[in-house]
C-alpha cells in the first residue's frame, strides 16, 4: 500500500498571541443579492479555535461551490500561520490501484472503466420515468444535446449536470482557498500535514469486471442532486456569499450536505465497495483528521487547520468530536 506523504517538519518558536485579530468587515457595496454572487477580494469566514491550555489548533472551514469571481484573502489567517508550526490540510481518500493514486471515491467507477451503465442500458431505461423526465428538461438547460453522458450511471449523469449547472450559476468548484492557505504555509516554512486514508486494490483485474457489471444504488443520489439543481441554486449562491463575506450564521444550514452525503454512500455503502476495502474509507479519514489534531494540540503552541464546512458545522461535525475528547471550542466571535 502506497502510504500518505507527509512534509518534513519544520517548526517556528514564535508564541501565539491570545487570538488573532478579526478580519474587517467586507465593503457591503460589494455584496450582491442572490441570485447575484459577490466578486473582489473577500475575507471568508473567522477561524474556529480549539484550545487546550497554551496549545491552539485554529480551523477554517471551506466552502464548495464558491463565487466564480471573488478573490479571497484573511488577514486573520495569514497571521495566524505566521505564528503557527504546522497546517493540517483536511481529511481525504486515496485508492491506490496498482497503477497510481486516485483521491476521490467519485472516480473509483470511471478509473475501473465502469462510468457507463452496466449491460449498455442507458438513464432512459434505468431510470423511473419522471425521474427521466426531470432529468431531461435540466440536462436541456444545462448541458445541452450531449447524447454521451445518456448511457452513463445515475451517480455520474447527476455529477456532470451540477458542474454545468454550478459554471452557468457563476459558481466554480476550484479549491481556491486550500492552494492559498498552502502557499503561505510553505512560505512560513510550516509542516504541512497530509491526512490521507488510503485502500489499496490488491486485484485490479478483478475489481474492473466486478465495477462492469455491478449497478450502484445510486438513485437516491440522482434524485437530491436535480432537486439541488432544480430547485436550490439560489440558496447555493447564497451560502457561497455568505462564506465570502464571512457570515456563520447563514452557513449553518447547506442544502449541499445531503446531497454529497447520498452521493458519497453510493460509492463507499455499495456492497462492491465493501467487498474491495474501500467502504469504511470516509470514517477512517474523519478518525485519522482527529488523532492528527490530537497530536497537533499536545506538541504545538499553535496549528492551523482545514476542514470542509460541513465538518465544522454539520451534524455528527468533527468540532463536536473535539469537545467530547476534552477540548475548548469556539466559534469566530466567541473568543
Amino acid at each position: 500500500m502506497l502510504l500518505p506523504l507527509m512534509a518534513v517538519a519544520q517548526e517556528h518558536a514564535t508564541p501565539l498571541v491570545s487570538a488573532p485579530p478579526t478580519p474587517s468587515q467586507a465593503d457591503a457595496s460589494i455584496t450582491d443579492l442572490a441570485p447575484m454572487t459577490v466578486s473582489g477580494v473577500q475575507p471568508g469566514p473567522g477561524l474556529w479555535k480549539v484550545s487546550h491550555g497554551a496549545h491552539t489548533l485554529w480551523v477554517l472551514g471551506t466552502l464548495s461551490p464558491l463565487p466564480k469571481r471573488m478573490e479571497w484573502r484573511s488577514q486573520e489567517v495569514e497571521q495566524a500561520i505566521a505564528q503557527s508550526q504546522e497546517l493540517l490540510l483536511p481529511p481525504t481518500l486515496s485508492l491506490d490501484t496498482g497503477r497510481g493514486m486516485f483521491r476521490s471515491l467519485f472516480l473509483i467507477p470511471a478509473l475501473l472503466k465502469a462510468r457507463k451503465n452496466p449491460d449498455g442500458q442507458t438513464l432512459q431505461e434505468v431510470l423511473p420515468a419522471d425521474q427521466y423526465a426531470r432529468w431531461s428538461t435540466l440536462k436541456a438547460r444545462y448541458i445541452g444535446s450531449d447524447r454521451g453522458v445518456e448511457q452513463w450511471r445515475p451517480i455520474f449523469a447527476a455529477t456532470e449536470l451540477y458542474m454545468a449547472a454550478m459554471k452557468r450559476s457563476g459558481l466554480t468548484m476550484d479549491n481556491v482557498v486550500r492552494g492559498e492557505v498552502e502557499k503561505l504555509a510553505k512560505r512560513q516554512k510550516l509542516k504541512i500535514t497530509d491526512v490521507t486514508s488510503t485502500a489499496k486494490l490488491d486485484d485490479p483485474k478483478a475489481a474492473i469486471k466486478e465495477f462492469q457489471r455491478t449497478g450502484l444504488q445510486d438513485q437516491t443520489c440522482f434524485v437530491r442532486t436535480l432537486e439541488v439543481i432544480d430547485r436550490e441554486i439560489d440558496a447555493m449562491r447564497e451560502q457561497a456569499n455568505a462564506w465570502a463575506v464571512g457570515d456563520v450564521e447563514v452557513l449553518r444550514n447547506s442544502p449541499q450536505t445531503s446531497q454529497y452525503a447520498a452521493c458519497q454512500a453510493a460509492i463507499s455503502e455499495s456492497a462492491i465497495a465493501r467487498k474491495f476495502g474501500i467502504g469504511n474509507l470516509r470514517k477512517q479519514s474523519l478518525d485519522l483528521w482527529l488523532q492528527k489534531a490530537d497530536a497537533a494540540l499536545s506538541t504545538n503552541v499553535s496549528t492551523v487547520g482545514l476542514l470542509p464546512i460541513g465538518l465544522v458545522l454539520g451534524r455528527d461535525n468533527l468540532m463536536e468530536d473535539l469537545k467530547a475528547r476534552g477540548y475548548t471550542v469556539e466559534a469566530p466571535g466567541e473568543y
